[in-house]
């Protein structure tokens, strides 16, 4: 009997990353409703606001330990090439970076430690989030253009009658799916990056709430996509 949509989503909360997407999904909604309502009703976006907060702490709890994700990639499996695998040590160190201050900037909100690190905390983790996140989008791409090239291959040996059709409907298919994801991780990448920028560099348009809420909910839906079980 196959997983039915219920099976499924229990699957996906029963993961860290399920959990982080939805109260993601959460934090952004409550900062563009926020937004929404703060002229017109101050009260309700009030309590959007406290959601959007409340929603945002929650994530870096959850987030502990994180930082030895990265590490354990870069020991087990940086990439099939030189290049990919300098890419992947960049962009893993650059998270690691992210979720290790990240720990210290949620302590420093909560009171445990003093306040004043909060800012200077932020900023670094920020700033790691930024590295890794460029790398890693230049590694999707990479991947992405191999695998272009690859699908280009099957399909010329269908054409000369080189190999079965149901091989390449297959090896096609692997790929394009794979595509899918990765492009996935771009658009999630992207909309994170934008995020960590109005934190390193505050401007008018990646500080705006809409700009924020809109990257936060990419990132989140994407990140659905990516974690939902097959």
């Amino acid at each position: 009997m196959s997983n039915d949509t219920l099976d499924k989503l229990v699957i996906f909360l029963a993961k860290r990353d399920g959990i982080d997407k939805l109260v993601k999904t959460y934090q952004y909604v409550s900062k563009l409703a926020h937004w929404h309502l703060e002229a017109t009703q101050p009260k309700l976006a009030q309590r959007f606001k406290l959601w959007e907060v409340a929603a945002g702490m929650s994530r870096k709890a959850f987030r502990s330990g994180r930082s030895l994700t990265g590490l354990n990639t870069i020991r087990r499996n940086p990439g099939p090439t030189r290049g990919l695998q300098t890419l992947a040590v960049l962009g893993n160190a650059g998270e690691m970076v992210y979720f290790f201050f990240d720990h210290f900037t949620w302590l420093s909100r909560l009171g445990v430690l003093d306040a004043k690190l909060a800012k200077k905390m932020s900023f670094i983790s920020a700033f790691g989030e930024s590295v890794g996140y460029v790398f890693f989008i230049i590694s999707d791409f990479i991947l992405m253009h191999e695998g272009l090239k690859k699908e280009k291959l099957l399909l010329k040996g269908l054409d000369e009658d080189e190999k079965k059709e149901e091989e390449v409907k297959e090896g096609v298919g692997n790929i394009r799916g794979d595509r899918v994801m990765r492009l996935m991780a771009v658009a999630a990448n992207v909309a994170d990056l934008i995020i960590a920028v109005a934190e390193i560099e505050p401007n008018p348009f990646c500080c705006h709430a809409v700009t924020l809420g809109i990257s936060g909910l990419v990132s989140a839906w994407a990140g659905w996509y990516r974690n939902w079980p097959s």
